[in-house]
């Protein structure tokens, strides 16, 4: 009887371990600022509007952040361009042919941008979208806030280190960029 009852226990947390192991395996825990967070898989069209604004968000960031610094903007603005198609690059061309960018450098103007919203369509294909952000022109004696509106369509892409959302802004358009009365 006591064999039979020490096989029982042993058998018992033999199933028990191999459970726990089993339920261990099945969470992931992400070490964030000394703080572990479970992590949760999820298919991707669970997250495509999440993604989809964080990408139109990413690349205004890129495209309207500068510094007075001709590295800075070429790495911002090459950044920007592995998001977008050839509409952003006309539009930087644009900005470029016009000497923006070495205005910029020559005025030590520095160029931040605050995305206030992003309207988005997923209910057709390719997505519209529709940006409000709040760009800041710093100078060294006075700073000026402009609403800057823009417009386009997003379609799926191959992710990559480039491009992590996997995709691209397409018919980029500035509806707007005007000064405005916003407090600094």
């Amino acid at each position: 009887m006591l064999i039979l009852a020490c096989t029982f226990i042993c058998g018992f947390a033999l199933y028990k371990s191999y459970q726990f192991a089993a339920n261990t395996n099945s969470h992931v825990y992400i070490l964030a600022n000394g703080k572990a967070l479970e992590a949760f898989a999820a298919d991707r069209k669970d997250n495509i509007p999440v993604e989809a604004r964080d990408h139109i968000r990413m690349f205004h960031h890129y495209f309207f952040t500068l510094d007075p610094d001709e590295k800075v903007i070429d790495a911002n603005i090459g950044k920007a361009l592995y998001l977008a198609d050839e509409s952003a690059r006309n539009q930087y061309n644009g900005l470029k042919e016009k000497s923006y960018y070495n205005n910029l450098i020559s005025g030590n103007i520095s160029q931040q941008i605050q995305v206030d919203s992003v309207w988005l369509d997923m209910n057709q294909y390719p997505y519209e979208f529709k940006c409000w952000a709040i760009q800041k022109l710093t100078r060294s004696t006075s700073a000026v806030n402009k609403l800057l509106i823009t417009h386009g369509y997003l379609r799926n892409v191959s992710r990559s280190d480039n491009n992590p959302h996997g995709f691209l802004i397409e018919r980029w358009e500035t509806l707007a960029n005007r000064d405005t009365t916003l407090g600094p």
